[in-house]
């Protein structure tokens, strides 16, 4: 059987290794010519993400993985904090917790080595033709397959062709992400921020997500020999979030240090303690960039809205999520577990039916947590929800040094 995926991110080339483990032909294609010229700073694999990848590579990917990895259990408890920088409250203990943080750009290296020769980069794919199916290139001569997955994102040709249109909507919100060293913050943040993890709200739908990451200090797997991340010390991955209008749309143009000094001056005017913005302004400047949260449906039963036939798609491509609950390019993951577990059981039409099937299911859930904080952020944008925040948060706050 021969099988073309269509897109080199996460999901297509874990997709990729997988077939490509178990003896099947396949082939996939990516535009970029740089498997190390990826958008994102770091992603989360829960167990169920890292149980589906163990599936499709080889044991040695995954120690390299673990070993480059920063392991949640290690760190202290997430914080919620105010715009102030006061603390409202801690998340669930981790210290049983199983999920590793990992840069994206270390999984997709990963990834690519274990798909080896059977990626192509470079080739940008312009349509899709059912005759066959025939997967079509800006240039080159079409490639037919016996099977066709769209694993190309939010904003896939193949998923598009499927289901006639958009299988996405802009959420409402503009994200905005950099990376900060912690030892280039002052030292009263450093303390206030911490090993962990966190996120500030306030009214008016603006919020901030400090990630912290450390391959090294909290590896998942002792074993510097396998270390490969790109990450090598303690670092805070941020991503502040603001309510998408004309004003915040137009900040997507910008680049750089200009970007940087926009995201702080909405912030600035909208009353954010100068404390609580130091990670922003300390960040490298060309690691700051902008990006709209897309978002399918939350029921499953609107999602792949196609009949079931040779080309298929996974991941953003059928259930694009907000970053929101961290676990999207896990569900790629499990999609690609998924589709090649029925591949190896079943005939082409009826493992791609089974397979549709428990990915509408795996999407809707993880649609419906994402969209949570999603919707949970623009309530603070009304009338009622900016006032709630304003004043719940001191409350919230001295309950928090009370119990301190």
């Amino acid at each position: 059987m021969r099988v073309v995926v269509v897109g080199g991110g996460i999901g297509g080339l874990s997709l990729g290794a997988g077939l490509r483990s178990r003896g099947f032909d396949v082939t996939v294609f990516d535009r970029d010519t740089d498997v190390t010229a990826t958008g994102g700073y770091h992603i989360t694999l829960d167990d169920r993400a890292q149980s589906a990848l163990a599936e499709l590579v080889e044991a040695k990917i995954m120690q390299r993985l673990l070993a480059s990895g920063s392991a949640l259990r290690l760190r202290e408890r997430d914080a919620f904090w105010d715009r102030r920088g006061r603390l409202l409250g801690h998340g669930p203990d981790l210290s049983d917790s199983g999920s590793v943080d990992v840069d994206r750009i270390t999984l997709r290296t990963l990834l690519a080595e274990a798909v080896g020769d059977d990626l192509n980069l470079g080739r940008t794919v312009s349509g899709i033709s059912y005759d066959g199916p025939h997967v079509l290139f800006a240039d080159g001569t079409p490639v037919s397959a016996d099977l066709v997955v769209g694993a190309d994102g939010a904003h896939s040709v193949v998923a598009r062709h499927l289901a006639g249109g958009p299988t996405n909507r802009p959420a409402g919100i503009i994200g905005f992400s950099g990376r900060t060293l912690r030892q280039d913050l002052s030292l009263p943040e450093q303390e206030r921020l911490r090993s962990r993890s966190g996120t500030a709200i306030a009214p008016h739908g603006a919020a901030l997500y400090v990630g912290f990451l450390d391959p090294v200090g909290n590896a998942a797997l002792d074993a510097p020999e396998l270390r490969m991340s790109v990450t090598t010390g303690p670092t805070y991955i941020w991503g502040a979030m603001l309510p998408e209008s004309t004003a915040t749309d137009s900040l997507r143009t910008l680049r750089g240090s200009e970007l940087q000094a926009a995201i702080l001056d909405v912030f600035r005017k909208r009353r954010w303690a100068e404390r609580t913005l130091e990670v922003i302004a300390k960040a490298d400047p060309h690691s700051v960039a902008a990006f709209r949260f897309n978002a399918a449906s939350t029921r499953a039963a609107d999602l792949a809205p196609w009949p079931t036939g040779r080309i298929t798609a996974l991941g953003d491509a059928v259930h694009a999520t907000p970053p929101t609950a961290g676990m999207g390019a896990g569900a790629a993951i499990r999609d690609a577990a998924s589709l090649v577990k029925h591949l190896t059981e079943a005939d082409v039409t009826t493992a791609v039916a089974r397979f549709e099937a428990e990915m509408r299911q795996r999407g809707g859930e993880v649609l419906a947590l994402a969209m949570k904080t999603v919707r949970w952020i623009l309530a603070t944008d009304t009338a009622l929800g900016a006032a709630a925040t304003a004043v719940g948060t001191p409350l919230l706050a001295a309950a928090a040094r009370l119990r301190r």
